[in-house]
């Protein structure tokens, strides 16, 4: 139980760091971050069974349709409320998070979401413990993003950039840095770990519109982790996904089923009487 909870914690992670960036980047909470993922995963199916691309064209289909969604978004809608309150910003990703829902159902209606991939389906044995290949696969998959993604934002120019408008939007812009160039990379990175993300999420658990519920569980990691912290995301995923998989292996059968699915947000609770700006967020600064 703790490999499959650590396992399915790297595929939460790679989405948590996805929904971390964007905040960092321009203090933005994408409540329709589940939705991404489904349409990603949809995506890469219909590239695989309607056009006929092949696994590695169906996988390069979805990511650029999703990166195009994700700079037309940013274009279209982001960049128009800048300036506005943040409840307005919120308030377009969750409608935006029902019209994917409504739209891929008409859209991508009898296309199975995501795309098989060719390995074997026998349990390998680890130290005598049976250990799912495809979340073995997906796991490796998603610490190499993650990888890259934290390789970009501490050591890169790009990154290095990224957090100088995560400090201060108009300094940053002040001092020649491109915001709305760089706002429009976040989103397309954004899209681009949203494809990849639902592909591996379709490839261990199934697909279906059900996906989108996924980025339920993302708001627990990102807050115990701290909403401005990437190494507290890669943490928390990891803890939230061994107490799932802890929860549902022993207390469903004392308290019921279910018991598993509702920890991580018991978890969350505890988190934000303890501690509310989480394990590695930053302290408010006050004036004294």
């Amino acid at each position: 139980m703790l490999i499959d909870g650590a396992l399915a914690g790297a595929i939460y992670a790679l989405i948590a760091l996805a929904f971390v960036l964007v905040y960092k980047s321009s203090r933005m909470i994408n409540f329709a971050v589940g939705e991404w993922i489904m349409v990603g995963a949809l995506l890469a199916g219909a590239g695989y069974y309607g056009i006929g691309l092949g696994l590695v064209g169906a996988l390069l289909f979805a990511a650029a349709a999703m990166a195009a969604f994700g700079i037309a978004f940013n274009g279209i809608v982001v960049g128009r409320l800048t300036s506005h309150p943040v409840i307005s910003l919120i308030m377009v990703t969750i409608g935006l998070g029902a019209m994917m829902r409504g739209t891929a159902a008409l859209v991508f209606t009898g296309i199975p979401s995501g795309i098989p991939l060719p390995v074997s389906t026998e349990p390998l044995l680890m130290n005598g413990f049976p250990v799912s290949p495809e979340k073995l696969i997906a796991a490796s998959t998603a610490a190499a993003g993650i990888a890259a993604l934290s390789w970009l934002y501490h050591y890169s120019r790009t990154g290095i950039a990224l957090r100088a408008i995560a400090d201060d939007p108009s300094a940053a812009s002040a001092a020649g840095i491109n915001t709305h160039r760089l706002f429009a990379l976040v989103w397309a990175i954004t899209g681009i770990t949203s494809a990849v993300a639902g592909i591996l999420w379709t490839f261990v658990t199934g697909g279906g519109f059900g996906v989108a519920l996924v980025g339920l569980k993302i708001f627990p990691i990102v807050v115990i982790g701290g909403l401005d912290s990437l190494p507290g995301t890669i943490v928390a995923a990891m803890l939230i996904g061994i107490v799932e998989s802890l929860g549902a292996g022993y207390l469903d059968p004392q308290l019921g089923p279910g018991f598993g699915t509702i920890s991580s947000y018991l978890l969350l609770l505890a988190m934000l009487l303890a501690r509310p700006y989480g394990l590695f967020g930053r302290a408010p600064a006050v004036r004294v």
